[in-house]
């Protein structure tokens, strides 16, 4: 498929249709979130997706990339982004020769993706500074940007400045300015539900397959029970997301292996489950800074939730 192929693709409905079906099998039950992401692209809008990490914005908008046939550039957000880093320089050891020139200059992912028509995703987009975020004010107003020495960049059409943020997160943060605000549309994307989560876990782990179950089959029902749970603890201030459930699955299955532990039913499960929450899940939790606990003390309590104060759900059925 060729850019001029994808200029002119999304704007056909029939072909639109199409393109969210196939984007679709990509996907685990966020056909609403790709339908306003890919309307919204499809449409010419830049677009930021504000939600917490682990909540498939990534795969949504790799595999629009993917069915659109245009490359997916991705930048971090942080206090090190500078303008000349998100547009590009000039090649010093190149200048000191042969003075500035348009031959001499390193393009940036900001230039990159509009000279091939690809998606300038950047994640953690209010922790760049100030001024490197209204870098992309013309970019996004004119698909133009002048460089200096260089001349006019003029973006392919389907250029697009994708932003991610964490609601959750304030710390290091930048406030966005009005100017930005209103070049970009807003997509929250929040977690999913207890089934697509376990489907996702099945998926990354196949854990529900060959030897693994009936073992593996109780493992992402409690690894999901229990990340989904440090979302909700009064201690936390930003839980795990599935992809900790994900981990806790992994993590136990080896264990178990080393443990010779096979039955789901074995008085040692919940103590391997424990032990695997605290290797995935440990790191990935945000404790409320007030407090003087632990993240392994939070996680003892989660676990006690499931296993020992009502056990029945975490039996199988």
């Amino acid at each position: 498929m060729t850019v001029d192929d994808v200029a002119t693709a999304p704007t056909d409905a029939a072909g639109l249709q199409r393109s969210r079906e196939r984007i679709a099998r990509h996907l685990v039950g966020r056909e609403r979130e790709l339908e306003l992401t890919l309307a919204a692209v499809a449409a010419g809008r830049d677009i930021v997706l504000e939600g917490p990490p682990g909540t498939s914005k990534t795969t949504i908008l790799g595999a629009i990339t993917e069915e659109w046939g245009i490359p997916l550039l991705f930048v971090e957000g942080n206090a090190d982004l500078t303008p000349a880093k998100l547009v590009g320089h000039h090649n010093p050891a190149r200048v000191l020769r042969e003075d500035y020139s348009a031959d001499n200059f390193v393009p940036g992912p900001l230039v990159e993706a509009m000279q091939r028509g690809g998606f300038l995703y950047i994640e953690e987009f209010n922790r760049a500074p100030e001024d490197t975020l209204n870098t992309l004010l013309t970019a996004m107003a004119d698909r133009s940007l002048a460089i200096p020495r260089v001349g006019r960049i003029r973006a392919e059409p389907t250029f697009r400045v994708i932003a991610s943020m964490n609601p959750y997160d304030n710390v290091g943060t930048t406030r966005l300015s009005t100017s930005v605000h209103d070049r970009l549309n807003r997509l929250a994307v929040d977690y999913q539900d207890s089934d697509a989560e376990e489907r996702i876990v099945i998926l990354r782990t196949g854990a529900d397959a060959g030897g693994t179950a009936p073992l593996g089959a109780r493992l992402v029902r409690d690894a999901v029970a229990v990340a989904r749970a440090t979302r909700d603890h009064p201690d936390i201030r930003q839980g795990s997301s599935v992809r900790g459930a994900i981990d806790t699955v992994l993590v136990a299955l080896r264990l178990a292996a080393l443990r010779d532990l096979d039955d789901p039913d074995s008085p040692d499960y919940p103590e391997l489950v424990y032990d695997a929450m605290i290797v995935a899940l440990s790191g990935r939790i945000h404790l409320d800074e007030a407090l003087d606990t632990t993240p392994e003390r939070v996680l003892r309590e989660i676990w006690e939730d499931r296993f020992v104060l009502e056990p029945h759900r975490a039996d199988p059925g």
